[in-house]
């Protein structure tokens, strides 16, 4: 991923407005463009910091959060069948699909830290984030797919690009 712009063009100030724009409820707010940029800016910060990790460490040793094997467990019960290494967006975008999706999210309210929170996943997981390979999910669908793919070895072929040389 590009880097450059993120939340370090904000400066400390505007990083810390905006942190506590989004800590505040839904509610508190309409569609505010500014709003959304910046929750633009959090989820994109978010995808790069991800990419890098999994680019500089092998993802088979990462555990992502203090739950890992609960979400892991719930979600091959639950999306078995689910292609991780190519998302088809449908899996998560149509109307059945989240009627699907949300039963397996909202078992982790309360469990996983602002569960429900939009953020970013690469729909091929050999590939960068980029505008064609990019979808907006909730953080339990990221963290869901991640540690499968982390688990399963999926992620391991960024790791491996990462390290060859030039």
């Amino acid at each position: 991923m590009a880097s450059g712009n993120g939340l370090a063009s904000l400066g400390v100030e505007g990083a810390t407005a905006a942190a506590q724009a989004l800590s505040l409820p839904a509610e508190a707010y309409g569609n505010d463009p500014q709003l959304e940029v910046m929750w633009a800016m959090k989820a994109y910060n978010h995808a790069e910091i991800y990419f890098n990790l999994i680019s500089s460490v092998d993802p088979s040793n990462l555990k992502l959060t203090k739950v890992d094997d609960r979400i892991y467990a719930s979600f091959k019960e639950s999306f078995s069948d689910l292609n991780i290494k190519n998302l088809d967006p449908d899996m998560l975008k149509t109307a059945e699909a989240k009627e699907k999706w949300r039963p397996f999210c909202n078992q982790f309210d309360g469990v996983v830290e602002d569960f429900n929170y939009g953020t970013l996943l690469r729909l091929d997981c050999v590939k960068d984030y980029t505008e064609e390979n990019t979808i907006f999910a909730t953080r339990i669908q990221f963290f869901a797919i991640e540690i499968a793919r982390n688990r399963e070895g999926f992620n391991t072929y960024v790791f491996q690009a990462k390290k060859q040389p030039s």
